[in-house]
């Protein structure tokens, strides 16, 4: 089911088999090495994302701009996750990951999306706290965090990386100005 955020925005559930050759070029290509699957195959990929939409803490979607995709968008739940395990953990929180696509965005896409995607999120009333992780050393990301309306938490040494923590409350979010 395709989920309408603005007149061109829309979020929609990645299919794996249909959507796995683009999300295998996106996550295999170097900008997107923090992702950690560069030198995955096809098959794996198309797996991955196969078990992602079958757990009902998880899901992705592509974020897409007039029909066409530019952005992968993933939800967790951290109660279940292994992340809710290093950090403080409260209920109502909802971790979730953004790779962007690549090439150059549409004018309007990247200010649709950074005040769209926290409000759908927190349209879900048990959502008290959005949780972002990125690897501390993807500094395109970390900078990005202020920007968008998310508070600097701490880093933390996990098994796959150094995650920075970064939070959007419910209570203080506003739609950001990017």
């Amino acid at each position: 089911m395709t989920i309408t955020l603005n007149a061109r925005l829309a979020l929609r559930p990645v299919h794996p088999e249909s959507d796995g050759a683009l999300l295998h070029g996106w996550v295999t290509e170097e900008r997107a090495r923090f992702w950690g699957m560069l030198e995955r195959p096809l098959d794996e990929v198309i797996d991955i994302y196969t078990y992602i939409q079958e757990q009902p803490h998880l899901a992705a979607y592509l974020v897409c701009w007039d029909d066409e995709p530019w952005a992968l968008f993933q939800t967790y739940d951290p109660a279940v996750d292994e992340i809710g395990e290093f950090y403080d953990r409260r209920p109502g929180d909802v971790g979730v990951h953004l790779l962007m696509g690549p090439g150059k965005r549409p004018d309007g896409f990247s200010e649709a999306m950074f005040t769209h995607l926290p409000g759908w999120v927190f349209s879900d009333p048990g959502v008290q706290r959005i949780v972002l992780e990125p690897d501390a050393r993807n500094n395109a990301s970390v900078s990005l965090m202020p920007r968008i309306g998310a508070r600097l938490g701490p880093q933390v040494e996990m098994p796959q990386k150094t995650a920075q923590f970064a939070f959007i409350e419910r209570s203080g979010w506003t739609a950001p100005s990017v």
